[in-house]
């Protein structure tokens, strides 16, 4: 009992302390020589399921004589992607360099070898680190035939230094002998240290893989979306500027009409829907707490990108994740403020419930999701397994720091900007949607709507996918800032069209209509996460495919809410601009 107190006072601590220097030499990657090196081993999984990870001594490994270290998780990021470092027992000093030594012996029965034939047979690889620098092996391997297996026992390790820094580590597996029960196999590791002229900011480098990311598609793509951004604008604005134009003329020229003339007149187009076009939406509370969800996920992708363009958030293991928790909960009060200001405009009255739905729709649906995979993850006793104060971090957040902020927000968004100060007055009795064209039908809208987004940011989709389910690290943030910008303008436009197209048949029902055509976009990436989990990746197994197609689904919903809120909010803007411009009685 006190032992778990103490993880949660730890996990709790790490969130604050996360972003705090740490004297330690380790953190601080400075060493005096023969000074103490540590080896950590983190996981152990097959290659192709990268989120099927196990703690490296889950296998029959031996750890070196060396007293034990415990490492504890040093931010919330960490404890959620599971890491789990434990200490090699290896005698490693700095640049003291060590002959082949064999620093422990595996007594192979029967058990142990199957587990080993298991890890060989599905491609089992281990993650070792160094001074904050990733090393990969792999467990052994098969003979031709398939019929003899064949573990690497030997660890040559060579490591480069620049002065008193750490800059470079290297794997070599070497040792390959045949796993036959009732035998004891011997593990060995050797040191060499080596003069480096790596810099210490660039020791990284050798790790990113810019023939991959800076492929001539990838330019090409952000140059085919520029193009089909430059299109869509100027069609938007020549359709709607002339259309308008024309709409106005007419509208206009009826003013001058007497009575008699106007009604015998035809009238159509979005005018005359003046007395419903700012009516209150149908389920206005979920529909303000989708909105602020929206604008909150808009403003954490922007923050987080911006800080990724300017740190390299990739250097230090979970730092991105922990990144994105700090900044999505310091931005509670943008969803309070929108969602809020939103249902007190549409006439709310229960903004108490509306701002607990808001505050608690993203933290729920992502919480949900992982509560299930931990479910499979504890199942399979692998190192994604959240731990118990992991949970009661994320709960603590969610109600002493989102719930609160999301409160300031909301009281903010109510009395500063919760006035309906609409340029047309609503009629009391709405007026009759008259019959149209099946393709002006809303469904059919909402269906189209998200092709275009979809379009200008699939070819992203495809590098952070890989960046994410394969062994990428991805780090051209400025590519994924102008998808965002390309993103949000195209979304924009396509609802805008919508709308005006849906005005003019005379139906006001825009609100929802403009969120859910740009939120279709989500649709369309899930479906497109189908195409690569089946053509462009081997996972298999019961975990990684929950896992998969689980978190695929929270980043769809989550973009799906950003879109939808992105597209709600620019054709707001035209809505109200369009009906501030016409003379109404």
């Amino acid at each position: 009992m006190g032992s778990s107190r103490w993880k949660v006072a730890a996990v709790v601590l790490a969130i604050v302390g996360s972003f705090l220097p740490v004297n330690a030499d380790e953190h601080e990657h400075t060493y005096k020589d023969k000074e103490e090196v540590v080896l950590w081993m983190n996981t152990v999984g097959p290659y192709h399921n990268r989120q099927e990870t196990y703690k490296y001594f889950s296998l029959p490994f031996c750890a070196g004589s060396k007293k034990t270290i415990s490492h504890y998780h040093e931010t919330l990021g960490e404890a959620l992607q599971g890491v789990e470092l434990e200490f090699s027992g290896l005698d490693i000093k700095f640049k003291d360099d060590v002959m082949q030594t064999t620093y422990c012996e595996i007594d192979l029965d029967k058990a142990k070898r199957d587990a080993f034939v298991y890890a060989i047979k599905n491609h089992y690889w281990y993650q070792m680190y160094i001074d904050d620098l990733p090393i990969w092996g792999i467990v052994g391997e098969a003979d031709e035939n398939g019929e003899d297996y064949y573990l690497w026992t030997y660890k040559k390790l060579e490591i480069g230094f620049n002065g008193n820094r750490i800059v470079d580590v290297n794997l070599t597996s070497e040792g390959k002998v045949r796993l036959v029960p009732n035998t004891r196999i011997p593990m060995s590791y050797s040191v060499k240290w080596k003069k480096s002229d790596v810099k210490f900011e660039d020791r990284f480098d050798k790790y990113l893989d810019p023939s991959f990311f800076q492929h001539r598609i990838h330019w090409f793509s952000i140059f085919n979306s520029f193009m089909m951004v430059i299109f869509l604008v100027g069609l938007v604005s020549m359709i709607l500027m002339r259309t308008l134009r024309k709409d106005y003329a007419r509208y206009s020229k009826e003013e001058e009409m007497d009575d008699m003339d106007r009604d015998l007149g035809d009238e159509y187009g979005w005018k005359q829907v003046h007395g419903d076009v700012f009516r209150p939406s149908s389920h206005p509370l979920i529909f303000s707490s989708l909105i602020g969800s929206g604008c909150q996920i808009f403003s954490v992708s922007l923050i987080v990108i911006i800080v990724a363009m300017a740190e390299d958030l990739y250097t230090e293991r979970g730092s991105m994740l922990s990144t994105a928790i700090f900044v999505y909960a310091a931005t509670s009060p943008v969803n309070g403020y929108f969602g809020g200001s939103l249902y007190a405009k549409q006439g709310g009255r229960r903004w108490i419930k509306q701002m607990f739905i808001g505050a608690f729709l993203i933290p729920a649906m992502v919480c949900g999701t992982a509560f299930f995979i931990n479910f499979i993850a504890i199942y399979y006793h692998a190192s994604r397994a959240i731990p118990f104060g992991t949970m009661v971090a994320v709960c603590c957040i969610c109600f002493f720091v989102i719930l609160p902020l999301n409160l300031v927000g909301t009281i903010l968004g109510r009395n500063l900007s919760g006035q309906p100060n609409f340029p047309c007055r609503v009629n009391a009795v709405p007026r009759p949607i008259p019959e149209k064209k099946w393709f002006m039908e809303p469904a059919v809208i909402v269906c189209l709507g998200g092709i275009l987004p979809f379009g200008s940011i699939f070819i992203e989709m495809y590098f952070i996918f890989t960046s994410f389910w394969a062994y990428k690290i991805y780090y051209v943030y400025g590519f994924m800032m102008l998808v965002l910008v390309i993103l949000c303008i195209v979304t924009v436009c396509v609802t805008i069209v919508c709308t005006y197209f849906l005005l003019n048949a005379e139906d006001y029902r825009w609100q929802w209509t403009s969120f859910l055509s740009a939120a279709s976009t989500a649709v369309y990436v899930y479906m497109y996460s189908f195409y690569y989990y089946f053509f462009k990746t081997k996972m298999y197994g019961l975990f990684q495919t929950s896992f998969y197609f689980g978190y695929m689904a929270v980043f769809s919903t989550a973009l799906g809410i950003m879109c939808g809120a992105v597209g709600y909010v620019g054709t707001s803007a035209f809505v109200r601009k369009i009906y501030t411009n016409v003379k109404i009685d």
